[in-house]
């Protein structure tokens, strides 16, 4: 009998790989630098409480953006990047006259799990007067020894008993502080860039 043709030996590994199509590679991604310019402004709410009565030069300040910052259609600064920075100024109100003093200002941005360099403008605040007040208080001491001492010698009395009045009222004031400036975590501020910020921006 005639032999039995053998059958075809089948298809290597690698010649089916070769004879298989392969998937097409994944776009490479775009990138564009992007500059955003010196007085851009960062809407920033305070993660760090900060008072006058508590804060030093060189105290650690820090503040998270409540919204994006766009540039040409592009997001620079995403919502939630963190800004880091110092307190530069900080005095407390006189005795007798004056306002409390804070300043501070950013110098680093967190985005992206990386630092960088980003530097603003000093942002600052100034205590509340109060001039008002203390006019009060020592209106207030002058009436009421003016009280007692018409009560105990007549009107010369009174005359006396006002001015002693008075001056007990002007210790009250020397005594006390004029207000401190608190911010407290999660209060809003405005911030500027100082210098451009520069940075490549993956194109979607």
């Amino acid at each position: 009998p005639a032999p039995r043709p053998r059958p075809a030996p089948a298809p290597s590994e690698s010649a089916r790989s070769e004879a298989a199509p392969r998937p097409a590679a994944p776009p490479k991604p775009r990138f564009r630098e992007v500059a955003v310019p010196t007085g851009t402004q960062l809407p920033l709410e305070l993660t760090t409480a900060l008072s006058t009565e508590t804060a030093q030069v060189e105290t650690p300040v820090s503040a998270r953006l409540r919204q994006p910052v766009v540039v040409d259609g592009l997001t620079v600064f995403p919502a939630g990047a963190v800004f880091h920075g110092n307190v530069t100024e900080v005095e407390r109100a006189g005795r007798v006259r004056g306002r409390s003093h804070l300043a501070f200002r950013f110098t680093e941005v967190e985005m992206n799990g990386q630092r960088d360099q980003a530097r603003t403008s000093v942002v600052s605040f100034e205590g509340e007067a109060t001039k008002g007040e203390d006019a009060t208080k020592v209106g207030a001491g002058a009436g009421i020894g003016a009280v007692i001492g018409g009560i105990v010698g007549g009107g010369s009395g009174a005359a006396k008993g006002a001015a002693l009045g008075g001056a007990a009222g002007a210790g009250a004031v020397l005594a006390t502080r004029g207000r401190d400036v608190v911010l407290p975590a999660g209060h809003e501020i405005s911030a500027a860039l100082s210098s451009p910020f520069e940075l490549r921006v993956e194109l979607q």
